[in-house]
């Protein structure tokens, strides 16, 4: 099983998601994981927004992945948002972005962190796994998705 899908439950994927920019999405999100993880919806909010004050998440090719470290978080937490109307992450190829995971780690995660950024970005770089992905409505076959078949 691949680390992203232990830490994505079926309850954090989120289909057709009806926001129209980065900020409500943010808060959405952080609404979300503030249900799961019992710490502030704020934190976590300004977590996201600092990071992506450092740069874009958006990956392009309508993908991002928004991440962050957050005080007092004990394990790593993730989401997956499919945005019905595409929102602007201001990526490079500025293709407006409807496949989103957040990431969040404790703040003291290292090598976990990076490898869970990397297979995050492994599977948004296959074209087949974003095509069925932008397809799919149900949470089960998108987890099943998100599993590499070595």
């Amino acid at each position: 099983m691949s680390e992203l899908v232990e830490i994505l439950p079926s309850d954090q994927i989120y289909i057709d998601v009806d926001v129209h920019d980065i900020h409500g999405l943010f808060n959405l999100a952080s609404s979300h994981f503030a249900q799961t993880t019992h710490l502030s919806p704020k934190l976590i909010l300004q977590c996201l927004e600092d990071r992506e004050k450092l740069g874009s998440t958006g990956l392009g090719l309508g993908v991002a992945i928004p991440h962050g470290r957050v005080k007092g978080l004990k394990e790593a937490h993730a989401s997956f948002y499919r945005i019905s109307q595409g929102i602007n992450f201001k990526t490079s190829d500025q293709i407006a972005v409807d496949i989103v995971i957040f990431l969040l780690v404790p703040e003291a995660a290292t090598q976990k962190h990076l490898d869970l950024l990397s297979e995050i970005a492994q599977i948004l770089a296959d074209k087949s796994k974003r095509t069925r992905l932008r397809e799919m409505n149900n949470p089960e076959q998108i987890l099943s998705e998100m599993t590499f078949q070595d």
